[in-house]
């Protein structure tokens, strides 16, 4: 549909006969960034690799980038998506320099090999590593960082690319409070440009969603329990409801807390 960036209606995937997700509806606008949240199990990271291109539904259409998945060359529809994952990470060579991991995304591969880059090439990568923070390691081997480092070499090069659409599947996973405080911060002023792409972010905590998020998806159980606009799908009620336990829902200076509650 005009305007959007992911249209799935009635998707569903069956694995093992044993229902991962069932009957999802969802868009997201070319202006949006959504988090999804849920607990284990839910179906969020099923989700993204839905979203990516990564994965058909077993039933329901889904719609990409205006694409319908089943009918779209999802190789050239990949290029148009950025993903962030601890699974992709762990597909870059190791010594491989940063500079060339984010470099390498305008050829859509993971290491430099005998491709020729434009200046302009050269320049863009050199602004994005500077964007991120990373300008000290341009010359480092990937394998070397840190785990929040990797995470941030990794969202430049999606951004390196261009995309359409960035995904992110737990970008703030394994962190210590000082790199998630830094990335959350980063990915805050990302969402917050006009010109950025839409965002899609899965989390298990909600203090790790960025200020300038705008919409959210909770699901439990391969269902949804609630997606729309913050205020609307982020609440104390909905996150008791998808874990099954009383919670409270904070907010201070755009930022969220959860707690569990007596029963």
């Amino acid at each position: 549909m005009a305007g959007t960036v992911i249209e799935f209606t009635d998707v569903s995937v069956v694995r093992d006969r044993k229902i991962i997700l069932d009957s999802i509806n969802w868009s997201v606008g070319l202006d949006e960034r959504w988090v999804v949240v849920g607990p284990n199990g839910a179906g969020k990271t099923t989700l993204l690799q839905i979203a990516a291109a990564m994965l058909h539904p077993t039933s329901g259409t889904a719609i990409l980038l205006d694409e319908e998945l089943g009918k779209v060359d999802v190789f050239e529809l990949r290029r148009m998506v950025g993903f962030v994952s601890s699974a992709m990470a762990r597909r870059f060579p190791p010594e491989e320099t940063v500079l060339n991991v984010v470099l390498t995304a305008a050829y859509a591969v993971l290491g430099r090999w005998e491709e020729e880059y434009d200046p302009v090439d050269l320049r863009r990568a050199s602004r994005i590593l500077s964007e991120w923070g990373l300008t000290e390691f341009a010359q480092r081997h990937f394998g070397s960082l840190s785990d929040g480092e990797q995470k941030r070499v990794q969202i430049a090069r999606s951004v390196m690319a261009d995309p359409e659409l960035l995904l992110l599947d737990e970008p703030a996973a394994s962190l210590d409070l000082g790199a998630r405080e830094e990335l959350v911060w980063q990915l805050g002023g990302y969402a917050a440009s006009s010109e950025s792409a839409a965002m899609v972010m899965v989390t298990h905590h909600v203090e790790e969603i960025p200020v300038g998020f705008t919409h959210a998806l909770v699901l439990s159980g391969g269902r949804v329990v609630a997606g729309g606009p913050i205020p609307v799908a982020l609440t104390s009620e909905v996150l008791s409801e998808a874990f099954q336990r009383p919670i409270e829902l904070t907010k201070e200076q755009g930022r969220f807390t959860a707690r569990g509650r007596a029963r």
